[in-house]
């Protein structure tokens, strides 16, 4: 059920960030395959040369675009790079929120396990990701410009969790806060112990993150 009652919304559309990265949306087909060539690209670049190294003119020719028409929706680099981020927020959420409808609903912690998943998969094979994750290497609000990354992060979960959980909204919000902010110091420790992810590490953050929330919310 909704908390408080609130009708449900999108958690997939609730990633988007405000303002968005892109000077104009592109509004025809060809044109929005131009701005995915422009993102893959980029994600490649990332991991090639790293971000400082990034250009928009080897983003245009990795993308095999004119750098005029890549002005045409992007500012510059960190605009190209927001986009791409904005977009990899997306696909995690979408992801989690496809399994948390698999789980029963007396197991919807079991989501952690899920979470952690499907953030070290992506680290591990989304072009890219590894280097920036969700921007805080960047910019701790490259996400949105009135909250930082993990914040924008935590609303996503918390509106894909809220139909989940009879509790209110802010006391939901804190606890998932608490989680994300745990977790990410855990997965931070589990990448500088190996590039791949620390296995003990990582099983170590899915252990205390699900027992700190089940003891505020159950099992």
């Amino acid at each position: 059920m909704s908390v408080s009652g609130e009708s449900p919304r999108n958690p997939v559309a609730d990633t988007q960030a405000e303002p968005t990265p892109l000077r104009r949306k592109p509004v025809q087909q060809r044109s929005a395959r131009r701005v995915e060539q422009m993102l893959d690209a980029s994600a490649r670049l990332i991991d090639e040369v790293g971000y400082d190294a990034l250009t928009t003119t080897l983003i245009a020719k990795r993308a095999g675009v004119a750098v005029g028409s890549l002005y045409q929706f992007f500012p510059d680099k960190r605009a190209v790079v927001q986009a791409l981020t904005q977009r990899n927020l997306e696909r995690f959420v979408a992801a989690v929120n496809e399994r948390l409808q698999e789980l029963s609903p007396e197991h919807w912690w079991n989501i952690v396990d899920s979470v952690l998943d499907i953030y070290l998969q992506m680290h591990r094979e989304v072009p890219g990701f590894s280097k920036v994750h969700f921007g805080d290497v960047i910019d701790l609000q490259l996400l949105d410009a009135e909250r930082d990354n993990n914040s924008v992060i935590v609303d996503s979960l918390v509106e894909i969790l809220r139909a989940q959980l009879d509790r209110p909204a802010d006391e939901l919000r804190f606890a998932i806060a608490i989680a994300n902010e745990t977790a990410d110091a855990l997965l931070k420790f589990a990448f500088r112990r190996d590039p791949q992810g620390d296995d003990r590490i990582v099983a170590e953050a899915k252990h205390v993150v699900k027992g700190y929330l089940a003891s505020r919310f159950g099992e």
